[in-house]
């Protein structure tokens, strides 16, 4: 996930933090579609993933 895509510099904290999180139940909703049409049950996403970079992870 890039955070350019999802927030900018134009944008107030209140707004910053709403995009955020709509970004993070999307991400979520997808997970649990993905898994649900493999017949699995998807986990949560921890937040902590979204602010560090893959090769960091």
């Amino acid at each position: 996930m890039n955070a350019s895509t999802i927030i900018d510099d134009t944008m107030t904290l209140e707004e910053k933090l709403k995009a955020i999180d709509a970004a993070m139940a999307n991400a979520q909703q997808q997970a649990n579609d993905d898994a649900a049409a493999r017949g699995q049950v998807a986990a949560p996403l921890d937040p902590a993933d979204l602010t560090m970079c893959e090769g960091c992870q």
